[in-house]
This record gives structure tokens, C-alpha cells and sequence, in this order.
């Protein structure tokens, strides 16, 4: 008798114990899963301002960016417009005018569209350089302005393109957008779009830009008061806006107020930037931007040019080792 009440009160130990670890198990993976579930649930939150990655978060919800980029045929341009897709891709309210220097719209350029998904915000012109102003042969990349034609074949379509939807909208003012010329072979901080979208109606906005001119940095100056008295540029800075294209950015409406405000063939080197702003703007009523210009976000980088003698020498023979490739 004592047996058997020894057996069951053990069977009864042992099914407890089986109960109880039961129990805990159930508690430690319903933990795991709030934890997880709390890791998702974060991860579609914004980090605190000025921690982890939302320093490299653009602004989502921002006025749209008018992206303007001349490009040209060469070794390089597929690779620089790839790297320039990848930033695009990661500002929603950024809307990307390529102009092509050339007869009509290539298939390498709509190819890059349709693959980096960014065909519904974007459109593919061209605009073929005169003759006259083409570079040729070994002639240096500064000996004649770049990017004019194309640059103005941009700011005529954005003028129609906003003329359009304020008709659209049965004359209604526009909502706020802004136009930045964002050359193909720069390097640029997603944290850039963030600060243009701050521009103010009427504005031009300008930052620093590292590795230019020269210098370590190229910037506005700016007094107590926060206006910009100057620029510190070292290469001609007698020009009326001695800074880079990559620089400044401006609000659409005063593209559309001043239909004068172009480039031209007409400047001496260096001036085109000067050429566009001096319809717009005075220095002293520019929108300092990147804390209060003490910030680099965008930097004057270039492609080295791939050496191809050995390309050369194969196509001499008929031959080429990108045949049936696009690079």
C-alpha cells in the first residue's frame, strides 16, 4: 500500500515538473516574440534626430527636388549614372531630369531607368551640343562650357511641366518645388536633400561643397546675423557668385518669375553659375543652409578615365570584349 502511494505521489512530482516546464517554456517564447515583434515595430519608427541612421534619412514628406543631370556618352557614364540611381532611390521626393548630349534618348540611359525602378519619377530629354562647342580630341575639360545646352533644355521642360499642372489646378498657386543641378559625376550625401527641401519660397539656397576650387572646401561666409556676406572661393573669386553648381539650389517659382534665367555660351569660364543667379538673387538674400554652411554634404568628385589601350588595340582587330555588352 505504501508502495503504491509512493509510486503515484511520484508520478504526480513528475507530472508537475512536466507542467511547470511547460509553463516557463511558454512565458520565454512568448517573450522572444515580443521582442521580435518590438524589433519590427522599431525598425519602422524614425531614430531619435541626430542618432544611428536618421542622420542619413532623407526627408520623405518634403517639397518635390527637380534633379538635373546633364550626360554625355562614354567609358564611365552607365557607372556614374548607376551610383547616381542608387542616391535618387533613397529620396522619395526627388524627381530626376536627365538630359542626354546627344540627337535623341539612348537605350543605356532607358535601360538604367527601367532597372533602378525610377521611370515614374524621372524623364529622359537630350539636347545635342553645337558643333562649335563640342570639346574635341585631347582638349581639356575646361576649355569649353559644359552641360549649357542641356542644363537649358532641362529648365524649359520643368517650366512647362509646372506651367501645366498650375493649369491643371485651375490656376491655383503651386505647391512648393525646387530645382538643383546635380551633375553625374559628384558625390552626394542623401542628408543634402534634407537641407534643400528646406528652401524657402523665393529662395536660392547654398552650402559648402568639399574638393573644389582649389580647396579643401568652397562656402558661403556668412556674418553674426547669419547672412552670406561672401564666398571663400580661390579661383576667380571676382565672379558675381563664385561657387559651384553643386552648391545651391532654387525655388521653382523664381525660375518661373524670371523666364531670362538661363546659361549661356556666352560667359568666359567659370561663370555659369554666375550667369543663372544673377537673375535670381543677391548674395545677401541667399537661403545658408547644412548648419548654417559649417556642414559638407556634397563633394566635387570625378571619375579618373579608365585607360582602355588594350580595348583599343583588341577593336583595331575587329574585336571588343564588351560585344553583345552594355557597360
Amino acid at each position: 500500500m505504501n508502495q503504491e502511494i509512493r509510486l503515484r505521489l511520484k508520478h504526480v512530482i513528475i507530472f508537475a515538473s512536466i507542467i511547470a516546464f511547460l509553463f516557463f517554456y511558454s512565458l520565454s517564447s512568448n517573450r522572444d516574440c515580443d521582442s521580435e515583434q518590438s524589433r519590427s515595430n522599431y525598425g519602422d519608427e524614425p531614430w531619435p534626430v541626430g542618432q544611428g541612421r536618421d542622420a542619413f534619412l532623407p526627408n520623405r514628406k518634403g517639397p518635390t527636388i527637380y534633379a538635373v543631370t546633364p550626360t554625355y556618352s562614354r567609358p564611365v557614364q552607365k557607372a556614374e549614372l548607376t551610383r547616381l540611381s542608387h542616391i535618387i532611390r533613397l529620396v522619395p521626393n526627388v524627381f530626376w531630369v536627365i538630359v542626354e548630349d546627344a540627337a535623341q534618348t539612348s537605350t543605356l540611359v532607358s535601360n538604367l531607368l527601367k532597372r533602378s525602378g525610377l521611370q515614374d519619377r524621372s524623364v529622359q530629354l537630350f539636347a545635342k551640343t553645337p558643333t562649335n562647342f563640342k570639346l574635341q580630341g585631347k582638349d581639356p575639360n575646361w576649355l569649353k562650357p559644359r552641360g549649357v545646352e542641356q542644363r537649358n533644355e532641362a529648365l524649359k521642360w520643368i517650366r512647362n511641366h509646372l506651367k501645366h499642372d498650375a493649369m491643371g489646378n485651375g490656376g491655383a498657386e503651386l505647391s512648393q518645388s525646387l530645382v538643383y543641378f546635380m551633375d553625374d559625376d559628384n558625390t552626394y550625401s542623401t542628408e543634402l536633400f534634407d537641407e534643400i527641401s528646406k528652401i524657402e519660397k523665393g529662395k536660392v539656397g547654398v552650402w559648402p561643397v568639399g574638393l573644389v576650387g582649389g580647396l579643401m572646401v568652397e562656402k558661403p561666409v556668412l556674418n553674426r546675423d547669419g547672412l552670406v556676406l561672401g564666398f571663400n572661393s580661390a579661383w576667380k573669386p571676382e565672379r558675381p557668385f563664385p561657387l559651384d553648381m553643386a552648391g545651391f539650389a532654387i525655388s521653382s517659382d523664381l525660375l518661373l518669375d524670371n523666364p531670362q534665367a538661363q546659361f549661356s555660351y556666352e560667359v568666359e569660364r567659370g561663370y555659369q553659375e554666375s550667369e543663372i543667379l544673377r537673375h535670381l538673387t543677391i548674395a545677401h538674400d541667399m537661403q545658408p543652409l547644412a548648419n548654417q554652411c559649417k556642414d559638407v554634404l556634397v563633394w566635387h568628385t570625378r571619375t579618373e578615365a579608365p585607360k582602355l589601350d588594350a580595348e583599343k588595340s583588341l577593336q583595331k582587330s575587329g574585336k571588343k570584349s564588351n560585344d553583345g555588352m552594355e557597360v
